[in-house]
């Protein structure tokens, strides 16, 4: 097939290589040769020099020119004889600047599989089937600004090194990803999320470039730097990964450094239909037909920010509170007023913990809704444009993670809010909670008639302002920074690892040391005789 282009492929026996993220080599299936990342890229490179001495000796064979816009700076080639008239995505008048630099073109191409009538049709067809969206009534009059493009991409395969975490949190975490052959749209001018939505193309139409594929059709020259080219290589890098990140910490809110420098990457040609109207954007995919639509009105996602969940925090303990109160006998009124005096103290101590989840912000991400015609997508069969039968997909590894085990790095899975450590806060808490009532029913053979809450008065003034601190602190903002690790091991099998438990004898030490030596002892012992008198007045009344 013609996607073997973009292959890697072992040194022992030429077979093909896939990149295994774990060892971050790619592996032959064949003989289990290993490529290094270096040797991979070193392949790509001696591919592309010989595709360009053979750009070089065509080029002189096609009258190519190549124009600038005064409007939006957009450079676009066209064929000697090809009357050029106005930009396609500014409207501006276009100037001829110069003859077509080689070195302009790249290595690969998809050819247009779908005609400029076709496209208007399926773009025609999406406004119909859309028709109550306002993007659909302002496309159907201007579907015939439709025009075809190639336009320049750098496809991009190979690892992805990621640094993620928690806007509210301090961790951070090393993940390792991998690229399979994504395309990172290279003009400035054009709206890259509408480009993204109408992907996925299909590699097996992609072949060497030659000048024959673009004598006639509009061709819009790369302009954006390397410097930049690199910064979008890692926003698209993030913007793949960023869904399987937000599902295992947890949260919307995440930050995302992304390296894609080791991996391999090639310059191509992608058939691109594309319109820009005013407020309203949408691109057809020249090889299948996939369309894309971008909202005419900006959205945001709003994120809550930390007063607010100090606000929310307060409000649930109050109910708590109340609840409990009347739940126990006491009197609405009283109820009330208790629960007021301990809602002012914890609304100073939830403020003082979620300050810092500063970094929470009401509006963090905001753009335009990308609408697509979903997975359908079309070939060409006996001259004719039908649907596939099968649907083509994005091929996107999933993320692992690493971390520093005894001194080796090592895979890991991360598991926060888990049922098990979920079971073992709240179990904490109720029994903290209710720990002299706990022992008063063991000593009166659980005898509830004779048990009296009044006698632990003083533990419950204790513990209901302390147990929901401890909620809070542990089982909310140090449960995401702290999670459970499990070691992955080769054959994809997880065990949960568990850190050696140290015991600091001096703490030991001066544990038992304050049962000996004043005057802290007496402290010590007075506590010890007041709890056993609590809870004898618990269990006997």
């Amino acid at each position: 097939m013609e996607n073997k282009i973009v292959e890697i492929h072992c040194l022992q026996c030429g077979a093909p290589a896939t990149f295994d993220i774990i060892s971050q080599k790619y592996v032959c299936g064949y003989c289990g040769g290993k490529v290094d990342i270096l040797a991979s890229l070193k392949e790509k490179q001696d591919f592309r020099l010989i595709q360009r001495h053979k750009l070089d000796s065509s080029v002189g064979n096609y009258s190519l020119f190549s124009t600038s816009c005064s409007g939006c700076g957009a450079e676009l080639v066209f064929e000697e004889n090809e009357a050029l008239t106005n930009c396609a995505f500014c409207g501006r008048r276009l100037v001829r600047s110069e003859y077509l630099d080689s070195s302009n073109m790249p290595e690969c191409v998809i050819p247009f599989g779908v005609t400029i009538d076709e496209a208007k049709s399926l773009l025609k067809d999406w406004c119909e089937k859309n028709h109550a969206k306002p993007e659909a009534k302002d496309l159907l009059p201007v579907i015939h600004e439709l025009k075809g493009f190639y336009l320049p991409y750098e496809m991009v395969r190979g690892p992805v090194h990621m640094k993620v975490g928690r806007m509210d949190g301090m961790r951070v975490y090393e993940c390792e990803g991998f690229m399979d052959n994504e395309f990172v749209n290279r003009s400035s001018q054009l709206d890259n999320l509408l480009l993204d939505g109408m992907e996925p193309f299909d590699l097996n139409g992609l072949t060497l470039f030659d000048f024959s594929y673009v004598a006639g059709q509009r061709v819009k020259i790369p302009d954006i730097d390397d410097q930049a080219l690199a910064g979008r290589f890692s926003v698209e890098a993030g913007e793949t990964y960023t869904p399987w990140i937000r599902k295992t910490l947890e949260t919307q809110a995440v930050n995302i450094s992304c390296d894609v420098s080791s991996a391999v990457r090639m310059p191509v040609l992608l058939p691109v239909y594309y319109i820009s109207h005013y407020d309203v954007m949408a691109a057809v995919n020249g090889q299948t037909g996939k369309v894309s639509v971008r909202a005419e009105k900006e959205s945001r996602y709003y994120f809550l920010p930390w007063w607010l969940k100090a606000m929310i925090a307060t409000l649930t303990f109050i109910a708590i509170c109340f609840f409990s109160f009347t739940l126990f006998g006491l009197d609405p009124h009283d109820g009330m007023l208790a629960t007021g005096m301990l809602a002012a103290y914890f609304i100073i101590v939830t403020l003082c913990l979620y300050s810092d989840t500063v970094k929470n912000k009401f509006s963090i991400e905001h753009g335009h809704e990308i609408f697509t015609s979903h997975e359908k997508t079309f070939h060409r069969e006996r001259g004719r444009l039908v649907v596939n039968d099968h649907i083509l997909e994005r091929r996107v590894a999933k993320p692992v993670f690493f971390s520093d085990i005894e001194g080796m790095k090592r895979p890991i899975a991360l598991k926060f809010t888990t049922f098990q450590r979920v079971m073992k806060i709240i179990l904490i808490c109720t029994v903290t909670m209710f720990f002299p009532v706990i022992i008063a029913l063991f000593i009166n053979g659980f005898d509830f008639a004779r048990l009296n809450l009044g006698g632990s008065a003083v533990w419950f003034c204790i513990a209901v302002p302390t147990v929901p601190i401890y909620l809070l602190k542990f089982g909310i903002v140090e449960l995401h920074d702290q999670p459970w690790i499990y070691l992955i091991d080769g054959k994809g099998k997880e065990k949960r690892y568990r850190e050696k438990l140290n015991i600091d004898m001096d703490v030991i030490k001066t544990l038992l040391l304050s049962f000996v030596f004043p005057p802290i002892c007496f402290a010590v012992w007075f506590g010890i005789i007041s709890f056993c008198v609590m809870v004898y007045l618990t269990a006997f009344g």
